[in-house]
């Protein structure tokens, strides 16, 4: 993978001199919100969507962004462009800024702009055609009552204590409960069922990300007649499903063969997984927004 080219507050710099202060409350707190998007043959991957969501996460913890979502997508648009990279992954983070070392986000006067743009690689390599094993945590997802995490913010933690034991049990993913027991997501990644012919995934009011692929399943389900809906599910739907699979802008969507040592269907990834990852394959470039200027 090549060297990454980083913005940041109007200044563009590649990535082994990309600095911001140790006072950005980014990196004291945690108080931010953040958006990864997919770059696909230039054309960037439900950037208008993604857009949407970064400023309603920001309206959610009271952070002013500078602009509008146009002058946002712009900005993602020309730093993909520096780069000349097609395939490209992007991640877009605003902090609180710089304050100081107190918590008081008054005494932050101005946000900090960040655009990573970097050649895109596979998240799961090889295991499109096989199909990933995943686990259940025990590290339950965060309350909607505590913090809304439909919002896409700094405060990862509890995805990462769960993607922890992920790693300590050699799977690929861990599938993350809210605290009723119904399913919410993975720790980056919407998840789906298919029972009968029928997709399902869980319904954001349970505690999942309103995911941009997660949205775009469904377009894709309509186009191929399939019938997919939201439904509040507990283990044994996922262990008895025929199929599942989850979704993500950089898992796109991958396979799952195995929960918590169950087989899905046959343990083998299923025929509407394929045809919904084929046809992904196929729709995503209509999807997005064309970065550089011939396309646009």
């Amino acid at each position: 993978m090549g060297s990454a080219l980083v913005y940041i507050n109007g200044e563009y710099c590649e990535e082994g001199t990309a600095k911001i202060s140790v006072f950005d409350h980014g990196f004291l707190y945690g108080d931010g919100v953040f958006e990864s998007i997919r770059c696909y043959n230039g054309t960037v991957f439900g950037l208008q969507e993604h857009m949407e969501r970064l400023f309603e996460s920001a309206k959610l913890i009271n952070l002013k962004i500078s602009g509008t979502p146009e002058n946002m997508v712009d900005l993602v648009c020309e730093t993909i462009r520096r780069t000349d990279l097609r395939d490209a992954y992007v991640r877009l983070v605003i902090s609180r800024g710089i304050g100081d070392l107190g918590m008081d986000p008054k005494k932050c006067p101005e946000p900090t702009v960040v655009i990573i743009v970097q050649e895109a690689e596979p998240m799961y390599g090889d295991l499109y055609d096989k199909g990933i094993r995943v686990i259940t945590t025990g590290i339950r997802r965060i309350a909607i009552d505590a913090i809304d995490v439909r919002a896409k913010t700094l405060n990862y933690l509890n995805n990462i204590l769960a993607k922890i034991q992920a790693n300590t049990a050699g799977c690929e993913e861990a599938l993350m409960l809210n605290h009723l027991g119904y399913v919410c997501e993975g720790t980056g990644d919407n998840v789906f069922i298919v029972k009968n012919g029928v997709v399902l995934t869980p319904p954001a009011e349970s505690g999942a990300l309103k995911g941009i692929t997660r949205r775009f399943i469904f377009a894709l389900s309509k186009k191929l007649n399939i019938v997919c809906n939201e439904k509040n599910m507990t283990l044994i739907d996922v262990y008895a499903s025929d199929e599942a699979f989850m979704t993500g802008t950089l898992a796109e969507i991958v396979p799952v063969v195995e929960v918590d040592g169950r087989e899905i269907g046959d343990g083998k990834p299923g025929g509407i997984t394929k045809r919904l990852m084929a046809e992904f394959v196929e729709s995503r470039e209509a999807y997005g927004i064309a970065a550089y200027n011939e396309k646009r």
